[in-house]
């Protein structure tokens, strides 16, 4: 892995070796040298990001320096040591900096033209026609938690306000969660998978979830130091269809990276077909 990384990094220095300073400009002097090959000047500009100090900068040049004088090291130990078949060194260097320079112009193309909209349609339907794809991998619950230290105030107060629809208890439960609790969900309209809801709670070590889901639509528990409050507005088991809901953003993302790929494939044929039409390439009969 280390020679491979560093013939591609550094193959550079077989393609052209600078083995000679003399009539040097100033930033063609030599910073470094591995036997006949050198580092000059010229090529540290850039690897200093614009507003660093004057010790940031001089710690990034002192690590590219030792960084290329390690890998030039390794270099000259393979050619030591292994047939090094530089025409093939040449090819993958070529095929890397095609591949890094192809990478930034799509990203710049895909960024430019990306439509990100996606309507609640187009997941709805995405949804339907693929149900078979959203089939739960866990128990998930949509309700309120929360875990308030023993000694935390009003706690006998916490289930009246789990259950109250007013406003000001609304308000004032989530109040008292942000002030009092050590963990909390507050009910909404989101799901949240159980599992991950109860964590480091005696309620983690339940044996049949499934069973507890189906039986209680409230519970209280507690350990040494905490008091457990949940209170369950509904629930999906595991191995049903997940509601919309819960993968809804899991949606908009295969829908988004799938225009992204298309973008990437139009971009490649339409610089094809242009270059075509203009003649811009051909090839020969071997």
């Amino acid at each position: 892995m280390i020679l491979s990384i560093g013939l591609l990094a550094s193959s550079c220095e077989f393609i052209r070796m600078k083995k000679d300073q003399a009539g040097a400009t100033p930033e063609q002097k030599a910073v470094a040298r591995v036997n006949n090959s050198y580092l000059y000047h010229d090529e540290l500009i850039g690897i200093i990001p614009a507003g660093s100090t004057a010790t940031d900068s001089i710690a990034r040049v002192t690590s590219y320096i030792n960084s290329w004088i390690r890998k030039q090291l390794v270099i000259n130990e393979a050619m030591k040591n292994i047939d090094i078949n530089e025409a093939e060194v040449e090819r993958k260097v070529l095929d890397y900096r095609y591949s890094l320079i192809g990478y930034e112009y799509q990203t710049y193309y895909i960024k430019k033209n990306l439509n990100d909209s996606v309507s609640d349609k187009e997941i709805q339907d995405y949804y339907k026609e693929r149900l078979d794809n959203f089939i739960l991998k866990q128990n998930i619950i949509r309700g309120t938690y929360i875990k308030a230290p023993k000694e935390a105030p009003r706690t006998k107060h916490i289930k009246d306000l789990m259950y109250s629809k007013k406003e000001k208890d609304i308000a004032e439960l989530k109040s008292y969660c942000l002030s009092f609790s050590a963990a909390y969900h507050l009910s909404d309209s989101s799901w949240i998978e159980f599992d991950k809801l109860v964590v480091n709670s005696p309620l983690a070590e339940i044996p049949n979830k499934i069973q507890f889901l189906r039986s209680y639509n409230y519970y209280e528990t507690s350990d040494s130091e905490f008091l457990y409050f949940l209170k369950i507005d509904a629930y999906k088991i595991s191995d049903n269809v997940s509601p919309l809901e819960f993968v809804k953003q899991d949606i908009k993302n295969i829908i988004l990276n799938k225009r992204k790929v298309e973008l990437a494939r139009k971009l490649e044929d339409d610089v094809y077909e242009n270059a075509a039409k203009r003649n811009d390439f051909e090839i020969f009969e071997r």
